[in-house]
């Protein structure tokens, strides 16, 4: 099998910024010294984790709040970059990483369609030929006509998901986005995902939704304490990662 995505040992830090509490007299009388512990203050949001995933897998991330699988997938879709080690993605990502992500709340639904569209890939033509798709999947009505800044988070979900649904992606990134919407709507994202699936396109998912896991993923990477705690098939990890969790 050919790899998609390639983390070999990826490490990446945030700054932690504190308060000046000599205040700036005592800041700039000892600026070397003020810089350099500014430097080395730093929160590890991933400590050195390595893993492959094959085109074609499906592939969910499990972790508690905070264990770093949002900046796994930031890293993916190359928003965010390493500070040691190395990232290899193999194939054009469509993130659906936060609601209302690339929209402008200004502009209307339509608008979005067409602005996102060509940001993530598309010619103007090719956005032409898919909007109504979009538009009818979304079953947004004649909201899709208003601006997003009045649209509820259900109604952002409904835009993100029917646009990222219509580009045919080839490496497709989900977080959490699921666990927004009516009941009616996700079961249609869920139908959308398998149909993907078949179509042989890699799915990386986070979801503190189990259900959603057993239903769509092959294999499971749990990350705990900023690390790869276990990785393997859904059926071995899922049922020991439940049972945490209770």
């Amino acid at each position: 099998m050919s790899i998609a995505i390639e983390f070999k040992s990826v490490t990446k830090k945030y700054p932690l910024y504190h308060h000046i509490t000599g205040g700036f007299k005592n800041l700039i009388l000892n600026l070397p010294k003020a810089v350099r512990e500014m430097k080395q203050s730093s929160f590890v949001a991933l400590d050195n984790i390595s893993f492959i995933i094959n085109r074609g897998e499906t592939v969910a991330f499990l972790g508690r709040n905070g264990a770093g699988k949002s900046t796994t997938l930031g890293l993916i879709a190359g928003v965010l970059k390493p500070n040691l080690g190395r990232v290899t993605i193999m194939g054009r990502v469509s993130p659906l990483l936060e609601l209302g992500g690339g929209f402008h709340p200004d502009l209307t639904g339509i608008e979005n369609i067409q602005l996102n569209g060509v940001l993530l890939g598309l010619t103007r033509k090719q956005v032409a030929q898919k909007i109504q798709s979009i538009v009818t999947f979304s079953e947004l009505g004649d909201f899709i006509f208003q601006p997003v800044r009045t649209y509820s988070s259900g109604m952002l979900a409904r835009l993100g998901f029917s646009v990222v649904a219509h580009l045919d992606p080839e490496i497709l990134l989900i977080d959490e986005v699921l666990a927004v919407g009516d009941a009616n709507f996700r079961r249609k994202c869920l139908e959308k995902m398998k149909e993907f699936k078949n179509k042989g396109v890699t799915i990386i998912l986070v979801t503190h939704n189990p259900a959603d896991v057993d239903l769509l993923c092959d294999r499971v990477i749990w990350i705990e304490n900023h690390k790869v705690k276990m990785d393997g098939k859904r059926a071995e990890i899922l049922p020991i990662y439940n049972a945490s969790t209770q």
